[in-house]
């Protein structure tokens, strides 16, 4: 049985442009703050990485501080600051924010003070995008970098959180981006490093594959690699609506990421339905990875104003730039033969 990935949300395959850079920085011995040779040639991976990033990001003239990923970032983003959010946010930047921005039934946030809100760029279970406004605080990127043409300087917010392994990166490093000027302390000290924000010597090996990816990720996007992705993810959900009149499509009339498609069908818990199509040989997901296997319903359909059944019964596909038209049609078949054999159970 070939098995078929669609659960890029939670981590992309790996790039072999970012694979390269990796191997060609474990023969760097030297620490990138030291002075000599070895140590300079580790710096200059570093600050070619971080230009790189700049660049598929539109973030010249912004500062690139790297971390251990988006939930590091979050926490230096957010700690002790007591911003506004909205509970369809990651759990990462729910743990540091006041939980009172309204949500309506199409996932749309309301801010009301963007200078004291933070609010992410997509959702990572629907797909769903936001409109920023000027003047945010702070947005969580690490979902819609990559995937969508975005720029850090035309966003109007003063910080973002990117992520490497969500753009066929490694795991284990992310960033956080800042408008030049802006005051934001360190939450590790020591030696000084990232300009004083975040010590502890730099992931070399990381940073180069965060920044690879990075830049092949722009090269997609301008290729129209995402415009047949979506594509794909349109074929998929026509073929699903066609074949089952028991399921809600999520943000379906939404501006929603290429990539992702959220159904819900309620009374078929989404824990289920995920282990049912990981047997029958297809990796999706019951909502962010960082949450699943929780024994909740999804808190971002939930905010949106669904039920508890409709919330617990709620999967997440997500496809990537491998994806082929064969798996999602191999894919929307398998599941209406599950969706089928469920309804004819619970009768």
């Amino acid at each position: 049985m070939t098995r078929v990935y669609l659960d890029h949300n939670a981590t992309a395959l790996l790039r072999p442009e970012a694979r390269d850079a990796i191997i060609a920085a474990m023969d760097v011995c030297g620490n990138p703050s030291s002075v000599h040779a070895e140590g300079r040639a580790a710096k200059a991976m570093v600050e070619r990485a971080r230009a790189q990033i700049a660049a598929a990001f539109g973030a010249d003239g912004a500062d690139i501080v790297f971390t251990s990923g988006s939930t590091e970032g979050a926490s230096l983003a957010l700690s002790g600051r007591g911003l506004h959010g909205a509970p369809v946010e990651h759990d990462a930047v729910r743990a540091w924010t006041v939980e009172d921005l309204a949500v309506n039934s199409d996932g749309a946030v309301t801010v009301t003070a963007p200078g004291q809100s933070a609010v992410q760029l997509a959702n990572s279970e629907t797909g769903i995008v936001q409109r920023l406004p000027e003047g945010l605080a702070v947005t969580d990127a690490t979902q819609a970098f990559g995937k969508l043409p975005v720029a850090f300087n035309w966003m109007g917010a003063e910080m973002a959180m990117i992520s490497a392994h969500k753009l066929g990166g490694p795991k284990g490093i992310g960033a956080v981006v800042i408008k030049r000027g802006t005051d934001l302390p360190a939450q590790i000290k020591g030696g000084g490093q990232e300009m004083g924000r975040r010590s502890g010597t730099e992931n070399v090996i990381g940073i180069a594959g965060f920044g690879a990816a990075a830049e092949a990720a722009a090269k997609d996007l301008a290729n129209g690699v995402w415009d047949r992705v979506a594509e794909l993810r349109n074929i998929l959900e026509k073929a699903l609506v066609a074949g089952t009149n028991h399921t809600i499509f999520v943000g379906k009339d939404q501006k929603r990421l290429p990539n992702t498609l959220c159904f819900a069908t309620p009374g078929w818990k989404g824990e289920t339905q995920v282990m049912q199509m990981d047997l029958a040989g297809f990796a999706i997901s019951a909502g962010s990875a960082c949450s699943s296997g929780k024994v909740r319903g999804s808190a971002v359909l939930t905010a949106m104003g669904y039920g508890e059944a409709t919330a617990q019964s709620a999967v997440r596909v997500s496809l990537g730039p491998e994806t082929t038209e064969e798996d999602v049609l191999r894919f929307a078949d398998a599941w209406l033969q599950k969706e089928k054999k469920h309804r004819a159970r619970a009768a």
